[in-house]
């Protein structure tokens, strides 16, 4: 039994230990701690008894995050000036801290989609990764995004801050939303917390699943066996917990075209979870998709299909959508970004190879 004083986090790091070669990480970037006042707590507010508990948080970032409603007390939302009192249990969601290494502002063309003076959307092309990290410090889209944010605010003594909340892989194409301000961020972190951010990805995975709609439920974490490598339990003995509802919007008979949207945000999340209901993403080295998994390995089909992977040598993966509400208008914003050419023509060949 922990005791009363107790201070639990789930954090998902900006920079985590464990990143790849790649720069991968988890998919949503916050922090969440509960904290346990103990049984001597003397009546104290809020934001000075977090700013006491919590390490490198300023009561900037506290203030925030009481405003956009990202702190409960006993499960209730409260004021920045309630008073906790003994046994009270604090709940917070914060955006991630500033990292511990400069960015490099780079020029960099982005595919911009909407921006304003809280958040800007990007459309991410594959190949690009996300985040500065080992092996890949530069040409990444946080230095892109420094530069292009490098006259506002968030630059501070020279250090920039791209307001990342999420990310999506390398290999992947598709739809992010940056913050912009610390408000921005705190209030986009709250709506990935509890999973009210609307995410569509369109994915071409080997097979057809019998049902023409389902959801995968099974936690997800590295495997024991590969540390680059996102492994299902189904029992939930390890990893975090992962939901991923599907349905198939086009079968071509050897593959199918699904829509997968995403009720929470893990490392490799659909590739993981497609892979564990044995329909790999198409292309996707990583996850076994890019062979020949479903039909003849001999013949024409296996030299079509063998071409067809040539036209997309990588995971084929979109975000296509992205909805939220807006952090000061209160507004359901909603995006959509049409697919790449390399996945358009991937399912051109398809769509042929089906009608032959």
């Amino acid at each position: 039994m922990p005791e009363p004083d107790d201070i639990e986090e789930n954090q998902s790091p900006l920079l985590p230990p464990d990143l790849d070669e790649e720069g991968e990480g988890g998919d949503e970037l916050y922090e969440h701690h509960r904290i346990r006042a103990d049984k001597g707590q003397e009546l104290l507010r809020l934001d000075k008894f977090l700013l006491n508990r919590l390490a490198n948080t300023s009561r900037n970032r506290i203030q925030n995050a009481i405003r956009a409603e990202a702190v409960q007390v006993n499960d209730r939302v409260v004021k920045s000036n309630y008073r906790v009192k003994p046994l009270d249990v604090i709940t917070i969601t914060l955006p991630e801290p500033p990292r511990e290494f400069k960015v490099v502002p780079e020029p960099m063309e982005l595919d911009i989609r909407y921006e304003d003076s809280e958040l800007l959307i990007v459309n991410k092309p594959a190949g690009l990764v996300v985040h500065p990290a080992f092996g890949n410090w530069q040409g990444t889209l946080v230095n892109g995004l420094a530069y292009h944010l490098q006259n506002l605010p968030t630059g501070r003594n020279g250090e920039i801050r791209p307001g990342l909340v999420h990310r999506i892989d390398k290999d992947t194409s598709g739809l992010l939303v940056i913050g912009k301000t610390e408000w921005a961020m705190t209030h986009l972190s709250q709506q990935f917390f509890h999973h009210t951010i609307e995410r569509t990805y369109l994915a071409l995975v080997w097979g057809v699943p019998k049902e023409p709609a389902g959801t995968i439920r099974g936690h997800i974490g590295r495997s024991l066996k590969d540390r680059k490598v996102q492994a299902v339990y189904p029992e939930g003995d390890q990893g975090k917990h992962a939901v991923t509802h599907y349905k198939v919007l086009r079968s071509f008979g050897k593959v199918a075209l699904l829509q997968c949207n995403l009720e929470t945000g893990r490392t490799h999340q659909i590739r993981a979870h497609m892979k564990h209901i044995g329909h790999p993403l198409f292309g996707d080295a990583t996850y076994g998709g890019d062979k020949v998994v479903y039909g003849q390995r001999t013949g024409a089909y296996k030299a079509f299909a063998e071409k067809a992977l040539e036209l997309m040598p990588r995971q084929a993966l979109h975000a296509k959508s992205l909805g939220f509400v807006h952090p000061t208008t209160h507004q359901q914003l909603h995006f959509e970004a049409e697919l790449p050419a390399d996945f358009k023509a991937l399912l051109a060949a398809w769509e042929q190879y089906a009608e032959e």
